[in-house]
């Protein structure tokens, strides 16, 4: 297995598109598909009830074009919650 993300939810925030999702994975990081032709901004954050020694890193320089998905460095066997915004 390798990092695998889910879209969760997608919403227009005045003229900016908003895409929500998960991730889980067994590996320390990897690609993040948002659906979005530019993503100008990222976030995301591990979930779960133990605390994570490291937080999660989104490893890109912004803006991102033409459907290219987000890399992230993460925990080994952390899930996560994403947050990508642009259009």
């Amino acid at each position: 297995m390798a990092l695998t993300s889910t879209i969760t939810k997608q919403t227009i925030q005045g003229d900016r598109k908003v895409v929500y999702g998960t991730f889980t994975n067994d590996v320390t990081g990897g690609d993040i598909a948002t659906g979005l032709q530019v993503v100008e901004n990222f976030q995301i954050q591990h979930t779960g009830t133990a605390v994570v020694a490291d937080a999660p890193v989104v490893n890109e320089t912004f803006p991102l074009t033409g459907l290219t998905p987000v890399t992230i460095v993460t925990t080994s066997a952390k899930p996560g919650i994403w947050r990508a915004e642009g259009y």
